[in-house]
């Protein structure tokens, strides 16, 4: 049976967070990485750390991601990414699944990327890579003065 785990963020900057989510969703299939937009990065944070094609680059070449996707997330949502995802790769996986981090939960992942899941068929895995968030972008950020 072959996988496909969607797992979207902005990866600015990646920390080992990161690797641990990649490394646990590798287990469950291949990769694509939905990567938040600049814009978005702006409402979240202020400004972006890194540009979106240093994100993806980075991001792009890591074991297991086979794709690096744009995402329209005027919305704050990763639905559009989800959706470019499984129309890009639904005939060529069995099962598709959209993974989480350890601090997202059926609580703090909006509804509507769960309902477009559940709309897809699109199975949904929480706590990759632990059960609490191990590091944040935003904490590296600020322990450097960012």
């Amino acid at each position: 049976m072959k996988n496909l785990m969607i797992l979207s963020g902005g990866f600015d900057p990646i920390h080992m967070g990161h690797v641990y989510m990649i490394q646990a969703a590798s287990l469950v299939g291949d990769i694509v990485i939905c990567l938040n937009s600049d814009d978005w990065l702006i409402r979240k944070k202020g400004k972006p750390f890194m540009s979106w094609i240093e994100r993806a680059t980075i991001v792009g070449n890591m074991k297991y991601v086979i794709d690096v996707l744009p995402m329209n997330d005027d919305d704050d949502s990763a639905c559009d990414g989800i959706e470019s995802a499984y129309t890009k790769y639904k005939k060529k996986y069995d099962m598709i699944y959209f993974g989480n981090g350890g601090d997202k939960n059926p609580v703090s992942t909006p509804g509507k990327e769960q309902e477009l899941c559940k709309q897809l068929g699109i199975g949904l895995v929480w706590e990759l890579g632990g059960t609490t968030k191990v590091q944040s972008s935003n904490w590296s950020l600020d322990q450097q003065g960012q």
